[in-house]
């Protein structure tokens, strides 16, 4: 026992003296080396309590093997956490007489701190994994068996779905045809980590798992063991299909911002000529000519501003009239009944009535003496559940189809943002051009 390197002990003897070597004095503390040859109740008084069953078994005749046993110790003068690995094994006579025990142990305290240091690293980890804005998974091995993933990866792929211990290709199954597969394996194989912004992918996510296209920033990246070897691949995704859709909703109208400032001068040409065309004299066609400039600047606001709550369509007809129609020999023909329509409809169909009004005064029917527009909107289809507007322009130039689609036509085609079903019909009928715009009646009312 004393030339041991580990640490050891024996008690010895009714009255348990305690002898130890060289290993188990650097476990006693300030109590080395006064306790050797002490009673061994002497050395751990402090932990009496917890010693002493164990001893007792032992002189009994029972030995006791434990992996781990916490005490607090005040063997440095303070107290303090420690664990330890033991066996306590009675020593005997040669007719079997329990004389003592015998004591091979070693402290695991740092072991046991640093694993719990590690545990709770883990924890915290992946609490920041939960807490993520993005959808965070981990995979293991070359056939990307999912480990973990966070609430926001569920909700990313759809809720519902039993992914931990599946591969990607059986929990989601539907990205294997799109090319995802081919990414990870590259991922795997190479290290080469992989990263693409708006990435279109079909997911089963819909109530009744039915496709949706989704648009996801991605990024793949190796996780590695110790020696370096590739054992799994770190997923974060990020759903962005809202944020793209209005990108595009925001390039759209900074288009067709861009767009209308150059026709600008066209559309004040127009308005100037029909003032000055109809005005009794310089004063009056001067306060005429101001406040039509006036309802076109106000008209350039309600495009900037997106739209301010709901309106009624025959206000965004007026609007447009004030700006391109001259009261004193209109040239518009005006019917409807009095209908609300929600900010986001409102805005894109005023947007749409300027632009086919500008259109027909720099190409279509108002470019000619004789020409007319006849708006007429109405509550149609069987269930009375759609909004209808159509635009009929005559008496102006021949029609014919663009060779090449402009931006207003861009414009006025893309529809009645947030209305459901919209469409819009353009028909270039060489008597005049016809636009016919409709869309779900519900949504083209509703506040958005």
């Amino acid at each position: 026992m004393l030339g041991s390197l580990q640490p050891m002990l024996m008690v010895w003897g009714p009255q348990q003296i305690t002898l130890y070597n060289d290993g188990y004095a650097a476990m006693c503390g300030n109590r080395h080396p006064a306790a050797f040859g002490h009673p061994f109740k002497d050395l751990w008084y402090d932990i009496w309590d917890g010693v002493e069953p164990i001893i007792s078994a032992a002189y009994a005749g029972q030995g006791t093997s434990m992996d781990d046993i916490q005490f607090i110790m005040h063997r440095k003068g303070y107290p303090e956490e420690t664990h330890f690995s033991f066996s306590y094994t009675p020593v005997r006579d040669r007719d079997g007489v329990v004389l003592g025990m015998f004591c091979a142990c070693t402290e695991i305290t740092n072991e046991i701190l640093m694993r719990r240091e590690q545990q709770s690293q883990q924890e915290k980890l992946l609490q920041i994994f939960e807490m993520s804005p993005s959808g965070i998974a981990t995979l293991s091995g070359p056939n990307h068996v999912f480990e973990f993933a966070n609430e926001e990866y569920y909700s990313m792929i759809g809720m519902g779905r039993e992914i931990i211990g599946r591969s990607v290709a059986e929990a989601v199954s539907e990205v294997v045809g799109q090319g995802f597969i081919d990414l990870l394996d590259g991922v795997y194989r190479t290290g080469e980590p992989f990263a693409s912004r708006a990435v279109p992918v079909e997911l089963n996510r819909g109530p009744d798992g039915e496709s949706q296209k989704r648009m996801i920033d991605l990024v793949y990246q190796a996780m590695r063991a110790p020696d370096g070897r590739i054992t799994g691949i770190l997923v974060q995704a990020q759903d962005v299909t809202e944020r793209v859709a209005e990108q595009k909703h925001r390039e759209l109208i900074s288009h067709e911002l861009g767009h209308r400032l150059k026709n600008q001068l066209a559309m004040v040409q127009a308005i100037a000529s029909q003032t000055l065309r109809s005005a009794e004299d310089v004063s009056s066609a001067r306060k005429t000519l101001s406040a039509r400039i006036g309802v076109l600047s106000a008209a350039h606001d309600t495009v900037i501003q997106g739209g301010l709550g709901t309106s009624q369509v025959h206000k965004l007809v007026n609007q447009m009239l004030e700006v391109h129609d001259d009261p004193m020999a209109s040239r518009f023909s005006v019917s409807g009944p009095n209908l609300r329509v929600g900010s986001r409809p409102s805005l894109s169909l005023s947007l749409i009535l300027h632009e086919l009004a500008t259109n027909a005064i720099k190409y279509g029917a108002l470019s000619a003496p004789e020409g007319n527009v006849n708006i007429r909107w109405r509550v149609s289809g069987d269930r009375n559940d759609r909004f209808e507007l159509v635009w009929t322009e005559t008496g102006g130039p021949v029609v014919m189809s663009p060779e090449r689609v402009g931006s207003g036509s861009r414009l006025i085609k893309a529809g009645l943002a947030g209305a459901a079903d919209s469409n819009v019909d353009i028909i270039y009928d060489a008597c005049g051009l016809r636009c016919i715009i409709s869309a779900e009646l519900t949504s083209f009312q509703q506040e958005h």
